[in-house]
């Protein structure tokens, strides 16, 4: 997606159910979640974390949604349906990034400082999924529904499961469609007959 887009239509371009600018800014939850955060964001830069903090509850109250103040997003982020979804106070979110409903941005309680991801441009988050802990997801990386995501994942990759690559965009060849060992996501690997990758 062109950088220079502007929000509604980036919109537009990634959820057909869209019709207009004036549809997308009073009844998309996302859009008003963004509004909140930019908001509190800038009074938490400026060191004033209770009104801050207190604008992010509002937010999560009418729309569903918490996005710690704290937390740094780039141009043209899409929550799409919105609900339950979570951005933690140190995620770092690029350009262009796509996150459904009951997505996670956490941490995972054993880090300091830098404790949630950082997602670049043009990432797709789908619903449910839960990206947990100082780790960095790819340009240009889908994240599958329900996936779980602990450790770092390179650019132009699909994910599913337990952070399971099993895509790599632009290369088609049988080595980055298939696991080297699909053991963890394929219940044919666990009873010793996968013909994908030749598990035994």
């Amino acid at each position: 997606m062109d950088k220079k887009v502007g929000f509604f239509k980036s919109i537009k371009e990634r959820d057909p159910a869209a019709r207009s600018a004036l549809e997308i800014f009073l009844f998309y939850p996302g859009v008003h979640a963004l509004i909140w955060y930019r908001v509190a964001h800038f009074f938490y830069k400026i060191h004033l974390r209770f009104i801050a903090t207190w604008l992010s509850m509002l937010c999560r109250f009418f729309t569903g949604i918490e996005i710690h103040p704290g937390a740094k997003i780039g141009k043209n982020l899409f929550i799409d349906h919105g609900h339950g979804v979570v951005v933690g106070e140190t995620a770092v979110i690029g350009d262009n990034c796509t996150i459904y409903q009951n997505a996670t941005l956490g941490g995972t309680g054993k880090e300091h400082n830098k404790r949630h991801p950082t997602l670049l441009d043009n990432v797709v988050v789908g619903a449910g999924a839960k990206i947990l802990g100082n780790i960095t997801i790819g340009n240009n990386v889908k994240v599958g529904a329900n996936s779980v995501v602990l450790k770092d994942v390179p650019d132009n990759c699909t994910v599913v499961g337990v952070g399971r690559v099993i895509r790599r965009d632009n290369d088609t060849s049988a080595a980055n469609t298939v696991p080297e060992k699909c053991g963890e996501i394929c219940q044919s690997c666990a009873d010793g007959n996968c013909e994908n990758c030749g598990s035994k």
